[in-house]
């Protein structure tokens, strides 16, 4: 369209250069002879402004053009027949089952069951979704993205909607899976629950009156530049902190999330409902159930980054003096706190969009967070498959794991203890 208007203009001038030689002639010999024609100076005016009224009454035609052709190379999305047509019949018709699992992180099956659970929080009046865009397909859109990391721009074209619709799904739809989801897949375990527990951790991992490993998660962020030294963690990186505790199977039942990256864990515990929790007596039974003969709490493992608890165990500090129950303590607690390490991997490999939050709002990312979490245990649950592929570069080496050694003044003495016992129970068991 261009060249077209640059030859049509240069034409013009041509022409126009020609007849203003031809009127220049016809007036010198109508001056000369005496005749009736016009004057030099009252010719070229008119000949400058029928010239200019033509070339604003081209480019009007032109413009006008390109503005009714314009739909053709500029459609809005969500109306594409072809992005349409993709999602009913190839995705709901043709997908197989490592479709589903590659593209969704979970069976057909699976996602069905998730559409039905959160279709009260995701009804067509209670959202500001087009009324043409089914349920399936705004969950099928933000699944995608929690588990691929695609962003908007490149999203849209593949479902067929605008990029605003796809962030407006991956909102609403992390939402109603905390909403509807979380009382059912993340929860405060029941006092039968946390027996069951105990014998997963025992018989799986080899350690007794065990409950769960504790553990947190950094995951990499964008921050706002007012904020950026409040989340700059100590590796030098930004982040937002996550707690999380898992049982023996790798599944959560504790989260919390959203705290600046410059925080220690030992801080975020104590910020935490998990700290509330244990103070009120809430993760054990009332009276305790005995171990070695002794009434004693349910224990959370963790690193050296947490305080030592009644209730929260972590590994001796390293050096020569230690000795060999001490060790095999070590080992022992090690082995069985890889478990949420392990769960961390997972997540991040089955929803990588921790791997990176760029183009998520600070308000957003605690219930992203939580959907993610949520989502895994759903997966974990129902036994769906978990491709180990997936676990390439969920674990960046270029960003380590800031680690920072609790305070001693939120040691508890009568903790140590409680590791004596366990140092007995592990001695009298020998080696394992």
């Amino acid at each position: 369209m261009r060249e077209r208007l640059l030859v049509l203009l240069c034409a013009l001038a041509r022409r126009r250069r020609r007849r203003r030689g031809a009127a220049m002639a016809g007036t010198g010999s109508g001056t000369g002879g005496g005749g009736g024609g016009w004057d030099g100076p009252q010719r070229r005016a008119w000949l400058r402004h029928y010239y200019s009224q033509r070339q604003k009454r081209l480019m009007t035609l032109l413009i006008a053009h390109r503005r009714r052709t314009s739909c053709c190379f500029y459609p809005r999305a969500w109306p594409s027949l072809r992005s349409s047509d993709w999602w009913e019949r190839v995705v709901l018709k043709e997908f197989g089952p490592q479709d589903w699992l590659e593209k969704f992180r979970m069976s057909k099956e699976t996602f069905f069951y998730v559409c039905n659970q959160l279709r009260p929080g995701l009804a067509p009046h209670s959202a500001h979704f087009h009324p043409t865009l089914p349920l399936e397909k705004r969950v099928a859109v933000a699944l995608w993205h929690l588990a691929t990391n695609v962003g908007y721009q490149t999203l849209s074209p593949l479902f067929g909607v605008g990029p605003s619709t796809v962030q407006s799904c991956v909102r609403e739809v992390s939402y109603a899976v905390v909403l509807l989801l979380k009382p059912l897949y993340l929860r405060l375990p029941s006092e039968k629950e946390l027996e069951n527990m105990v014998r997963i951790f025992r018989t799986r991992w080899g350690f007794p009156h065990c409950i769960g490993a504790l553990d947190s998660l950094h995951i990499p962020i964008h921050p706002p530049l007012r904020l950026a030294s409040d989340y700059c963690n100590g590796q030098g990186w930004h982040s937002i902190l996550t707690q999380a505790t898992v049982d023996g199977l790798g599944q959560f039942w504790d989260v919390s999330t959203a705290f600046p990256g410059s925080m220690e864990n030992s801080a975020v515990l104590e910020s935490s409902s998990l700290w509330v929790l244990a103070k009120e007596g809430r993760l054990c039974p009332n009276p305790p159930k005995h171990f070695m003969g002794k009434a004693q709490k349910y224990v959370l493992l963790g690193d050296a980054t947490y305080p030592l608890q009644d209730w929260i165990l972590k590994p001796y500090q390293e050096d020569e003096n230690l000795t060999q129950r001490q060790l095999q303590f070590n080992y022992r607690l090690r082995r069985a706190h890889s478990v949420i390490e392990n769960a961390f991997l997972r997540l991040k490999a089955r929803w990588q969009i921790l791997l990176k939050c760029d183009d998520c709002s600070l308000e957003l990312l605690p219930t992203l967070v939580l959907a993610c979490c949520i989502l895994h245990n759903v997966c974990e649950a129902h036994d769906n498959p978990f491709n180990e592929e997936w676990l390439e570069g969920a674990e960046p080496t270029e960003l380590p794991k800031p680690c920072q050694p609790a305070p001693a003044a939120m040691e508890d003495n009568g903790a140590e203890q409680v590791r004596e016992l366990m140092c007995q129970y592990f001695e009298s068991c020998g080696e394992g």
